[in-house]
């Protein structure tokens, strides 16, 4: 991908500026989202018209235009070239998803995340997932593995997407769409029904965990995702461990902690696998 990047946009913008843009480049199906810098936001138009010109299989170019926010963490983003549309097919370990690069949270960065989790489920399994999303995580565990998923999130639009990805991928008797609050959901219907949690919105990992804890048997697993700021990628695993030493308050055994991405200058995304005893 960088390779094809740079070489839609050689001659446009200088090297420094490519990569500045490249930090922040998605393609999700036949979109892509780029993060435009204030330096350049006279050459957005030349920018996102050489990427739709030259860059496969794109169709559609958007400029992220805020953070990611508020309780459904989505951001906002602004037609440059191409269809507009929001709308699109994303392809992932031979599953395909609808998406609304719009209405709700995607990453396309967390590919080789899911699919360590989902080699990692035995066959049978209950599985808690706290944050769904469009059922990403949950679809590519349930193709893999005969096992009973409940999938939950708050924001209705991603909902209604996993709802229409369980039955694209036919998952439909092993992932369970749920709308509402993880916590709530829990402690209405789901106590000590799990054998497995996952939490992949490090944003509120702290927040949820004891639901997350709730959730499991007698004993189970947790992915626990987090962000910890750290001076090195190396570093960033133990400065999560000694995290999760404040904040667990029942026993476990960390049978590891690996860095997924880094997210900012010295601010790093880390995944915990957890085994815990309630």
């Amino acid at each position: 991908m960088v390779k094809m990047l740079k070489q839609a946009l050689k001659g446009i913008i200088s090297d420094a500026e490519i990569n500045e843009v490249y930090s922040s480049f998605d393609i999700i199906g036949d979109i892509a989202i780029i993060k435009i810098p204030d330096s350049l936001n006279q050459k957005k138009q030349l920018i996102a018209d050489a990427i739709l010109n030259k860059v496969r299989p794109i169709r559609s170019v958007f400029m992220q235009s805020s953070a990611v926010q508020g309780d459904f963490r989505v951001r906002d983003v602004e037609h440059i070239a191409g269809e507009k549309r929001t709308q699109t097919i994303y392809k992932e370990h031979n599953c395909r998803f609808k998406v609304d690069v719009a209405k709700v949270y995607f990453s396309p960065r967390l590919s080789t995340e899911r699919a360590r989790i989902a080699s990692m489920v035995n066959q049978g399994e209950v599985i808690v997932n706290m944050f769904a999303g469009i059922c990403t995580f949950s679809v590519i565990i349930a193709k893999k593995r005969e096992c009973k998923i409940y999938s939950m999130d708050l924001n209705p639009d991603a909902y209604s997407l996993c709802v229409e990805n369980v039955k694209l991928n036919k998952v439909t008797e092993r992932v369970i769409p749920m709308l509402g609050d993880a916590k709530n959901i829990i402690m209405r219907e789901l106590e000590g029904k799990a054998d497995r949690v996952l939490m992949p919105l490090p944003e509120r990992a702290k927040e949820y965990l004891e639901y997350a804890i709730m959730a499991l048997k007698n004993k189970g697993v947790i992915h626990y995702f987090a962000h910890v700021h750290s001076d090195s990628r190396k570093d960033a695993s133990r400065v999560c461990a000694e995290e999760l030493v404040e904040v667990m308050k029942t026993k476990y055994e960390l049978k590891e902690t690996r860095v997924v991405r880094e997210v900012g200058p010295r601010f790093y995304q880390v995944v915990a696998d957890l085994m815990v005893f309630k």
